[in-house]
């Protein structure tokens, strides 16, 4: 009797779990983020805002929050990018494209986790943003000035509008962000990650994009989407962000499966 109890217990957590795996990636594929500004679920545009354009097929922003995305000082959150002089074009189109893809992409889910915050419930955290997209911002802002290396947090907001904290003088890009690996994954508290994969690969999101040519970053969601749901193999570690649907089973659990999948004495008389 305690064997065949034993046996119904690993029947019953099995299912649930095997099902967990199948049902994940769709849940994380299309998707827009808890956050003050977008959309409940992402859909056609009839129109977005300069830069943000290439996401009016299927967005999570609306025409407003595109053209808010363009201003210098924003309403959106209120952020001044000239907050150390006047941020060079070059530099400040890179800002405004990282703007449109946080509140516009409708491929993030993979990277969608809880947010500690008052004014937003989700945020993404680790990005894998693909190599020329990351040294190309570091190049075009290299001669920016900026006065801290982590901008989510430790303004001083005094007036309204984030300035500089006491006693945080205003240096290069270059100087506080020595690679562009500093600038991607320090700027937003960890938001992106470097990849050191290349544009077209499928493994890494592009902020600029032709929409002509689609939306690379669909293919490139779906793939950490089921590399989330999959158990690591032998020796890998699990995907960032993996949560304990996307686990593998314990081995014991794995080898009474057959067993648990046996008609128990009795059953279907």
């Amino acid at each position: 009797m305690a064997g065949a109890l034993a046996l119904l217990a690993v029947a019953l957590l099995v299912p649930p779990a095997v099902a967990a795996v199948s049902r994940v990636p769709e849940a994380l594929l299309d998707v827009c983020m808890e956050g003050k500004h977008h959309k409940g679920r992402p859909g056609p545009e009839g129109r977005l805002y300069q830069q943000c354009s290439p996401w009016k097929d299927n967005a999570c922003c609306t025409a407003n929050t595109s053209s808010e995305a363009h201003k210098d000082q924003s309403s959106l959150y209120n952020f001044n990018w000239n907050h150390c002089g006047v941020m060079p074009a070059q530099c400040k189109r890179h800002f405004i494209q990282d703007m449109c893809f946080h509140e516009c992409s409708p491929n993030l889910g993979p990277w969608i986790v809880q947010a500690e915050s008052s004014w937003r419930r989700q945020r993404m955290l680790h990005v894998p943003l693909c190599r020329e997209d990351c040294e190309q911002w570091w190049q075009d802002c290299r001669d920016a000035l900026t006065c801290k290396e982590n901008w989510h947090k430790g303004w001083n907001w005094a007036t309204g509008r984030n300035r500089c904290p006491w006693g945080s003088p205003c240096r290069p890009f270059s100087q506080v962000f020595p690679r562009p690996r500093d600038l991607c994954e320090k700027l937003w508290s960890g938001s992106y990650s470097f990849s050191p994969e290349r544009r077209g690969s499928g493994r890494c999101i592009q902020l600029w994009f032709d929409p002509a040519r689609g939306n690379p970053n669909a293919a490139v969601a779906r793939f950490y989407a089921r590399r989330r749901s999959s158990p690591p193999a032998p020796g890998q570690e699990p995907a960032p962000g993996s949560g304990r649907a996307g686990r593998a089973l314990p081995r014991a659990a794995l080898a009474l499966l057959p067993l648990a999948l046996l008609p128990l004495p009795g059953w279907g008389s």
